[in-house]
């Protein structure tokens, strides 16, 4: 990370002007010299709290750290060697914008799953898939000089492919360092035989292999570096994924929030419908404890019904309880797929007292609730008393999409992902489409804050529809004179791919204006047939993942149709594919 790249001329001057400056910038960023925007950056927030645009179009960032001095870090979701992985930004005036933005760090990522930069003891971590480094941060630096130290490295050697593993990490008061190591897995399947999403068999392994070295969290000496997986303690098991994390200093304990398993209705169609998928399981806040075990991938948590039920792939049907009893339940549960990225608690005085008790969540949003409408983008606030949820959870932060119905992941124009507390007791919000950066700034009065500031906010935990829960039949945006190939790429390729055949931005690329699906009619033929692993480029991008084979369940009159579909919609203007050419093409 010595390495300072990518940093315009302009930038360089703004670096040695912020360097002379010792940082004081942020000190004079006070809640006297700094107002809201007139629209309060497009973002609905509880009476009294307004919002300032701090940067935008920083670019795909995922979590973000505020430093003592007021200067950001955010993390991005990709990045090579000579990229530069970070950014640093800094308020050079005083009126609450960024002036100076810097990208630094000379490492690469491995995965498009990273998360983060967290501050400690005087530290910038930045995690990636496999690693964790740091560098010491000194006063009035905006880019650090220090030399990089590699933490902790994750030695499996398969971790690019692990969709499910990030390294946010957490700190608690006795010196200890918290990462998560996610599950290769969906929902415990066999990944040597069915791939990670593990469709078609729905059978999970019995005991699970991957409880050994994955699907849970393990503590290291803070202290330390030149870590691996093996130097720690495994502290709690049964996490699937874990992208977001702290350390609750109100009650001195671990909290997580946790990705639930996907694909219900795919793989159990005659245990779960569509609707049940597209709300189940439930994405869940953790009050992590010591040797706790949440059950992954035995069990799952319904907030619906509000207790542990069995897996399906372990012989649960929706109700049947079984084993998971025997597992911790979760502090709070929502909905399916909303994809929490991260978590606070708050610590500072600006905000009305009762934000101290509790957490605010940040949702990045789903993927995969077709055909009903893609749900979460907000951030909300849980109140919390003993570590217990003491109310129903609130709204905090919402306004991201930008429209009421996300059909496809890709309408959504911004997808909450950072939280970070400033100095001044303001919350930062990130987001990670195109990397714009909120602050939270509260000036109303806090001895009168009450349900009538919150009223509006609850509100739209009714009337929009990425918020409530879905109706079954109004709310299902399946239209019923698609053709057969729509019908089937919906039923398996919109979760990841979308309905619009844009993908996610993320991890599934574009079907839209791609040659990968225009062109040469074979590769899009073995591609839904036996699947594909490893690099592809799609529209002068490189992309990373796996795609699991579809020919075992699918025959050919089917995905005949499904390419056709592809071929001939999102704009695409492509020849058909024929039932026989689909023939010769699986013999």
């Amino acid at each position: 990370m010595q390495n300072i790249i990518n940093m315009s001329k302009i930038n360089f001057l703004l670096f040695l002007v912020s360097s002379a400056v010792v940082g004081c910038v942020a000190v004079k960023s006070n809640l006297v010299s700094i107002r809201s925007d007139t629209d309060n950056g497009g973002l609905y927030l509880p009476g009294g709290f307004g919002a300032i645009v701090v940067a935008d179009s920083v670019g795909p960032t995922r979590h973000i750290a505020v430093n003592a001095n007021g200067d950001i870090y955010a993390k991005f979701s990709r990045s090579r060697k000579g990229m530069g992985g970070t950014v640093a930004l800094r308020d050079l005036n005083g009126d609450g914008k960024v002036d100076s933005m810097v990208r630094f760090g000379n490492y690469e990522d491995v995965g498009s799953s990273a998360v983060g930069v967290t501050i400690y003891n005087g530290y910038l971590y930045t995690s990636t898939v496999n690693q964790v480094l740091r560098n010491k941060l000194k006063a009035g630096e905006l880019v650090p000089t220090s030399p990089t130290e590699i933490v902790l490295t994750d030695t499996d050697p398969n971790v690019a492919r692990n969709w499910h593993t990030t390294k946010p990490l957490a700190f608690d008061k006795k010196g200890n360092m918290y990462v998560p190591f996610g599950s290769p897995s969906d929902a415990g399947q066999d990944l040597a035989k069915f791939g990670p999403i593990g469709i078609p068999n729905g059978k999970g392994l019995d005991p699970s292999p991957e409880l050994g070295s994955y699907g849970g969290i393990w503590r290291f000496d803070a202290g330390k570096v030149n870590l691996t997986q093996k130097d720690g303690r495994k502290y709690a098991t049964g996490i699937r994924s874990v992208v977001g994390m702290m350390w609750n200093p109100q009650d001195d304990n671990l909290y997580a929030v946790m990705n639930g398993i996907d694909n219900f209705h795919t793989i159990y169609p005659d245990l779960f419908t569509a609707w049940q998928a597209a709300v189940l399981p439930s994405e869940p806040l953790l009050k992590v404890t010591p040797d706790a075990n949440f059950g992954w991938p035995y069990a799952y948590y319904d907030h619906i019904q509000g207790k542990n039920l069995l897996q399906p792939g372990y012989g649960g049907d929706g109700k049947t309880i079984g084993r998971a009893a025997k597992f911790d339940v979760p502090v709070a549960g929502f909905p399916g797929h909303w994809a929490p990225m991260d978590i606070l608690f708050y610590q500072g005085n600006q905000f009305p007292p009762r934000y101290k008790q509790g957490a605010f969540i940040a949702f990045h949003g789903s993927t995969d609730r077709s055909p009903y409408p893609q749900a979460g983008y907000i951030v909300c606030f849980v109140p919390l008393a003993k570590g217990k949820q003491s109310g129903d959870w609130e709204v905090f932060a919402d306004g991201f999409t930008k429209v009421d119905t996300v059909v496809n992941t890709s309408d959504a124009v911004y997808r909450p992902m950072g939280l970070a507390e400033g100095p001044d007791g303001s919350l930062y919000i990130s987001e990670s489409n195109k990397g714009k950066i909120w602050r939270i700034l509260y000036n109303g009065d806090k001895n009168s804050f009450g349900n009538d500031q919150l009223a509006k906010m609850e509100l739209r935990k009714t009337s929009r529809s990425y918020i409530k829960q879905p109706d079954v039949i109004k709310d299902n945006l399946q239209r019923p004179d698609r053709l057969a190939g729509g019908i089937l790429y919906n039923t398996y390729c919109a979760s990841c791919h979308q309905r619009d055949g844009k993908g996610d931005n993320s991890r599934f690329p574009p079907l839209a204006g791609s040659d990968w699906v225009t062109g040469d009619k074979t590769r899009l033929i073995n591609t839904i047939l036996n699947g594909l692993d490893g690099e592809i480029k799609v529209n002068g991008q490189t992309w990373n993942g796996l795609m699991p084979a579809h020919g075992g369940f699918l025959d050919d009159h089917a995905v005949a149709s499904i390419a056709t579909y592809i071929r001939q919609s999102f704009g695409n203007r492509a020849s058909s594919i024929t039932t026989g050419e689909v023939s010769k093409q699986r013999k």
